[in-house]
């Protein structure tokens, strides 16, 4: 899938993520993380993106998508939220 290759140059790169949301004056803070690995979900409907073995965030493939060599970003219009990533 096009978007897992997009991604691929993310994979056990430090990353900062954080999930906004379009309608909120206040933000949650960029959190350090690492990419450990990226695959879709059983109902193929939703990107995982894996930090560890137990722990992800699912963007939905339903979302507008852009990347830059250093920034990825999602946006879901359904719920409001946009989905970053940026390597550090």
């Amino acid at each position: 899938m096009e978007l897992i290759k997009d991604l691929e140059g993310f994979v056990a790169e430090k990353v900062e993520v954080a999930i906004h949301d379009a309608e909120s004056e206040t933000q949650p803070p960029w959190v350090e993380k690492k990419i450990k690995k990226l695959e879709l979900c059983p109902d193929q409907t939703h990107l995982r993106i894996y930090f560890d073995t137990y722990y992800f965030f699912a963007v939905p493939l339903t979302s507008s998508f852009s990347q830059s060599e250093r920034d990825w970003s999602a946006y879901d219009t359904e719920s409001g939220l946009y989905y970053l990533i940026r390597k550090i």
